[in-house]
């Protein structure tokens, strides 16, 4: 279903459910598994997604939607499994390792709602992109008109969400929606360096200044006192000092 493979600080999940990696119940467990599996691994700083198919991800598999569409039950069912995938995005968007999304395809509602949830979006100019569930008359329900609104604003999750619009790489970065937009040939080279470049750094300055940047959109968190907690801790960890101290000498 997916594939795990850890790299020095890197873990890489590669999306593996031909022939459009379509999300159903087998695949968000699959999911949980890995993150489970990664969740003790301390010196990890990063969550690599991408995919071996042709596409990202195109979203939810028809058949549930088709269940859906024949009954109470169905119904209920489609709602205990949209459920489902807004804990797992819950999960990668709070978890202490920055995520990077490496959109190679198209990435369609339940697949975008993947990437909207990671800390990083670099998508191929050729790839399709876009929030189209209105219409089959629907919305994106695994946190897409939240996250999309938070990230890019109200304008222009309405443009996508509203309008339905798919956008490509380049019209991604400019809406706000990825911070990078390379030729497809490119991208997995520049999502290796990028992953490669974060896991350079202290795991625990990583690990801080993401949950810094989380607590800015956290009512119940004071941002601030954040970062001076976690000032704090960082300077009382050795590779910090050592860090610091090598700046300094190499400064003097």
């Amino acid at each position: 279903m997916h594939k795990l493979a850890i790299n020095n600080k890197t873990a890489t999940i590669t999306l593996s459910r031909p022939p459009v990696n379509a999300i159903n119940v087998e695949w968000i467990d699959a999911f949980n598994q890995i993150l489970d599996e990664l969740e003790s691994n301390t010196n990890l700083s990063v969550l690599h997604i991408r995919s071996e198919q042709k596409v990202f991800c195109a979203g939810a598999d028809l058949t549930l939607t088709r269940k859906a569409c024949e009954s109470e039950a169905g119904i209920e069912e489609m709602i205990s499994t949209i459920r489902d995938l807004q804990r797992l995005y819950d999960r990668i968007e709070s978890s202490p390792l920055v995520s990077i999304a490496e959109m190679n395809g198209a990435a369609m509602g339940g697949g975008m709602e993947l990437a909207l949830a990671c800390d990083l979006r670099v998508v191929a100019r050729e790839a399709r992109i876009g929030l189209p569930e209105a219409r089959l008359g629907l919305l994106p329900g695994a946190g897409g008109t939240q996250r999309l609104t938070l990230l890019c604003g109200r304008a222009i999750a309405s443009r996508l969400i509203l309008s339905a619009e798919l956008v490509d790489g380049s019209t991604a970065v400019e809406l706000g929606i990825a911070q990078w937009s390379v030729p497809r040939s490119e991208l997995k080279d520049f999502a290796l360096n990028l992953a490669n470049n974060i896991g350079s750094m202290s795991a625990d300055a990583i690990r801080a200044c993401k949950a810094c940047i989380l607590a800015a959109t956290d009512l119940e968190l004071n941002g601030f006192e954040e970062e001076l907690s976690g000032t704090r801790n960082l300077m009382k960890t050795e590779e910090t000092s050592r860090l610091v101290k090598a700046f300094l000498d190499k400064s003097a």
